[in-house]
């Protein structure tokens, strides 16, 4: 069967060669998505596959033959990713690899770590591209994860986020391909655009490293959203821009102090001193855990600019500044929604 690109994560290039049907976004032709017998839109396994009998009453399973089923899907699994049959699209995306390996490993965090409560969902859309642009913060960007983590298992139709990364991680050996299997891309207007031409919800964050950069003591102030890329994509692609603010991110840790000197040997933007780290070792990386919430605010349309806004820099600056506000004002009442970080 077929999905929408943007509910299944992506233009899928077929190993088997599979034929494709089309669908139209707009007024642009996109490719259509072919899940496997039994994988639902985000790469679930429907419970039908599990060495059940299903009837008109439901599935019932043939004594033995769940467990059976499920190594061998493993095991099936195991084989296509090790031999280079997995379907990802043009940016490396896997769906399979995301849903069953990676949102795992992150959902552990969402659910069990940090507490975390999702609200707005109704403002993100089912289906078609849109242009989540919410705060970062941090230190790491865990905040980017546990976005797309809630995204794929809240929202009603189950939406894989397309993160858009700054070029270190692309420099990163191993971070690299779990990125790009994880549905990360290399931020750039060209590739932003063909997400969006395919249908994505594409995910980003304005303020960059200054974001996850910044002093405890500026926690939640936001930094200058850029030069207004992000907005010259949307009217560029005709498409809604979905403000987002994240409240707890700020508190898993503590950034007290920088070192520029080893940030430069490292190559890094900055080396991060907290409370717990470098001073505990590894153990200072894990992260506090702290209470969260994630709301996304009514859509912005961008449908009605006229051609050639897109390089109109009052424009941007104006449609920038709108959407930094609201993201604004929101963590402000968020912060009072939530009370303490620890409690």
């Amino acid at each position: 069967m077929s999905k929408p690109p943007a509910a299944a994560g992506g233009v899928i290039h077929d190993a088997t060669g599979r034929t494709r049907g089309e669908v139209t976004i707009g007024e642009h032709p996109a490719e259509t998505v072919d899940v496997p017998d039994g994988v639902t839109a985000n790469g679930h396994h429907d419970a039908a596959e599990d060495g059940g009998v299903v009837s008109g009453e439901g599935t019932t399973p043939a004594p033995g033959a769940g467990w059976r089923s499920r190594v061998a899907d493993v095991l099936d699994f195991a084989r296509r990713q090790l031999d280079g049959d997995s379907e990802v699209d043009r940016f490396g995306f896997d769906p399979e690899f995301n849903s069953r390996v990676l949102m795992p490993i992150a959902r552990m965090l969402y659910q069990q770590w940090f507490q975390i409560r999702m609200q707005g969902l109704a403002h993100v859309p089912d289906a078609g591209p849109a242009l989540v642009v919410a705060n970062h913060s941090g230190t790491l960007p865990i905040d980017a994860l546990m976005l797309q983590a809630g995204l794929h298992d809240e929202h009603p139709a189950g939406r894989n986020l397309r993160l858009l990364g700054a070029d270190l991680v692309y420099e990163i050996p191993l971070l690299a391909p779990l990125a790009r299997k994880g549905g990360h891309t290399r931020a750039s207007r060209a590739n932003a655009h063909a997400l969006l031409r395919s249908g994505e919800l594409v995910g980003v964050f304005p303020e960059g490293f200054k974001g996850i950069g910044k002093p405890f003591s500026d926690r939640y102030q936001l930094r200058r959203f850029g030069r207004g890329g992000f907005a010259a994509t949307a009217i560029r692609a005709r498409v809604p821009i979905v403000p987002c603010a994240i409240v707890g991110a700020e508190e898993i840790y503590p950034l007290i102090g920088n070192a520029p000197a080893l940030a430069q040997v490292l190559k890094l933007p900055y080396f991060p001193i907290t409370p717990l780290f470098p001073w505990l070792g590894p153990l200072g990386a894990v992260p506090l855990p702290s209470r969260w919430i994630i709301e996304f605010c009514p859509p912005v349309p961008t449908s009605d600019y006229e051609p050639g806004s897109e390089n109109d820099p009052a424009v941007l600056a104006d449609l920038s500044d709108r959407v930094r506000g609201t993201i604004q004002r929101k963590l402000g009442g968020l912060l009072a929604e939530r009370g303490p970080a620890f409690a």
